[in-house]
Order: structure tokens, then sequence, then C-alpha cells
């Protein structure tokens, strides 16, 4: 099978910088970049970027080869004529890992592409059910529902992320996610917890293609891009994953997996694919609507103005629910978490394999 997918390529049109198996290893990667790395690399496929010059193993720059029998696009229906040019004998996957609602902005961008999808067959691979759902009442929306298929796949998580007995700090926790995923938001609702615990502590990771959102406060260390070993080492010792993100809600969330299979419970709300990927309601917490007005008047704010608003809010309440949780945690109540086998990377590539050589139905019957 391995030798069958040699043949396959996945083609990245929007990367910031190439990016490689090394890359992974050695430095800080958005969770998509990594997760295309994981995939290629467990299939044994290859992945042209629009941005690379050299030939790196596998890694390519973008060149005419009739060879190639599947193309994957990563995220962009933009760049399937131009791939269709250098791939003329592929079948075409788009792969799409960002949120899609009918009349939102990326639908109606997919829906100027719709010829094309329909022309070319292209399949549709949804890393959640929960985006799936999404994807597909888009595309009904777009008059394609018949026409272009969607299926779920999820993202992996590498094999050896596992429990590993390290010491639990209770005073510890990490928010590791790009900071426009809530970080404001996040601070505001540290502080809120520090004052109720002042021993308790925060350490903010990045990936790295983000930045903004910092502010000096008490107990908040910034760690800056780091490389997944690093990050993963903050996780394992932590209270919990910190992530009280609504704003921009996890098609299916990385952090959410790893910190899972690392034995770190998941503090966060239940909207986007957190729940899904998570499997427990102890771990999230509902979006109400007095926290979508606060972040709807404050979001535009520095994180460094927003101490007295958020001291407010505090006040009224708005924080309570995060303390209670982690008081509970920190009593006892902490969650046992573990490695979920339905995002082991074996799992995953044993999907893809199955998915790639399978024909996508002509009628919108998804596999659940």
């Amino acid at each position: 099978m391995m030798a069958a997918m040699s043949a396959t390529l996945f083609f990245d049109p929007v990367c910031g910088r190439p990016y490689d198996s090394d890359t992974l290893r050695s430095q800080a990667m958005g969770g998509t970049e990594a997760t295309v790395v994981r995939v290629a690399d467990a299939l044994g496929a290859l992945v042209a970027q629009h941005n690379r010059t050299s030939v790196s193993g596998r890694y390519l720059p973008p060149r005419r080869d009739p060879a190639i029998t599947r193309v994957i696009v990563n995220r962009d229906s933009r760049a399937l004529p131009a791939v269709r040019e250098l791939y003329p004998n592929a079948r075409f996957f788009l792969w799409l890992h960002d949120r899609m609602r009918p009349g939102s902005k990326r639908a109606r961008r997919l829906a100027a592409d719709v010829t094309t999808l329909r022309d070319l067959g292209v399949g549709v691979i949804c890393v959640s059910d929960t985006q799936r759902q999404a994807v597909e009442a888009a595309l009904s929306w777009m008059g394609a529902g018949e026409r272009v298929c969607a299926r779920t796949i999820y993202n992996p998580v590498a094999e050896e992320l596992q429990p590993d007995g390290s010491s639990i700090d209770d005073r510890k926790l990490v928010f590791l996610s790009s900071p426009n995923k809530g970080l404001k938001f996040t601070l505001d609702a540290f502080r809120a917890v520090r004052r109720a615990m002042p021993d308790m502590r925060l350490v903010v990771g990045n990936p790295g293609y983000k930045t903004g959102g910092l502010a000096r406060l008490a107990g908040v260390e910034y760690l800056g891009p780091q490389p997944q070993h690093r990050i993963h080492a903050e996780v394992r010792t932590a209270l919990c994953t910190f992530f009280p993100n609504f704003v921009i809600p996890e098609t299916f969330g990385l952090v959410f997996a790893e910190s899972r299979a690392l034995g770190t419970p998941v503090l966060t709300h239940d909207c986007g694919a957190a729940l899904e990927v998570l499997g427990d309601p102890a771990q999230v917490l509902p979006v109400t609507a007095s926290k979508r007005l606060y972040e709807a008047l404050l979001g535009g704010w520095p994180a460094g103005w927003r101490g007295p608003p958020a001291r407010m809010a505090a006040a009224l309440g708005l924080f309570d629910a995060y303390i209670e949780r982690i008081r509970a945690w920190r009593a006892g109540a902490r969650p046992v978490t573990g490695p979920d086998p339905r995002f082991r990377l074996s799992a995953v590539a044993r999907r893809w394999r199955e998915v790639l050589t399978d024909e996508f139905p002509v009628h919108s019957v998804m596999d659940r």
C-alpha cells in the first residue's frame, strides 16, 4: 500500500514558508502544516509547496508531473486550476481545515470555484464531523450538495504521545495556541483566576504564525514560538490546558487531541469540535451571552488595556466558572484522560488510504 501512495502528492498553495519533516522536529510549526507532514510522511506521499524552490527528500517545488495520480490541495480551492495543469492525470481532493458556514466569506470563496469542483470531481476532506456538517450545509447553500462529496478524516496525533508519569504542578496552566484564538480573553480570565488563587501561573506558547495579544501580567510566562517537543513537555506537567476560546472555534483542535494524549485535561468551551475531540463534558463550559458581549465590546482592545474592564467583569461573575472548575480539579476532581485511538497516526493514515483509493460517490451521502 505504501508504494501505491508514492504517486500521491499534497500541494500547499498557502503556507507562509516551506516546511518539511525536519521543520516539525526542530521548529515551531502551525497545526495544519504539522498535520500535512505527519500524514504525508506516514503515507510515503510527496509534498509540493507554492514557495519551495529546492528539493528536500519528498518535499518538492511545484513542477509538472503526469505520473502523479492523486493530489490533495491544502485549504484553497482557488489553486485547483493551476495545480490541474501541473498534474494532468490526477484525481483531486480539497482538504479544508477552516470554519465554513452558508453565506460566510469562505463559503462565498468556495462557491466561486464550485464549477471547478464539479468538473474535476473534487472530493472534499474535512477534519471533524462538526466541520463536515457545516461544510455540507455550505455546499447545499451553493447548490453543490448533490455533486460534491465531503468526508471526515481526523488530524493525527503522534503515536509516542502518551502519559509518562510526569509530576503534575497544580499551580500551572498552559495556553498553547495562536494568540488570535482567544488569548486576550484567556488573559482576562487568568487575572480573575490568580486573584482567587494567587499561586496560579499561566505558561503561554505560540506556533509562530501569529503574534500579538501579549501583556505583562503577574504569573504569566511567555515562551514564544517553540518546537513541539518543548510544548509537549509543558503540557505534561500542567494542571490543565487552559483554553477558554470561543473567538475562533476549532474545527479539530490539535491542542485538544494532543493534551488528551499526554494525559492533561483541557478547560475550554463547548463550541466548534471541542466536545467531539475531548469526549468529556467535564472539560467544556457553555459559551454564555455575557461572554460573547464582553468580547464583542473589548475584542479590538490591546491586551494591556483590558485590566479595568476585566476586573469589573470578574466582580460581576463573568469568570467564576473557570475559578470553580480549576479549584475542583486542584482538590482532586481533575479528569483522567489519555490517547484516543481515533486520532492515532496509524489509524488516520489507514483512513487516508481508504479514502484516496476509493471512489467518492456522486451524491452527497457521507461516511459517518
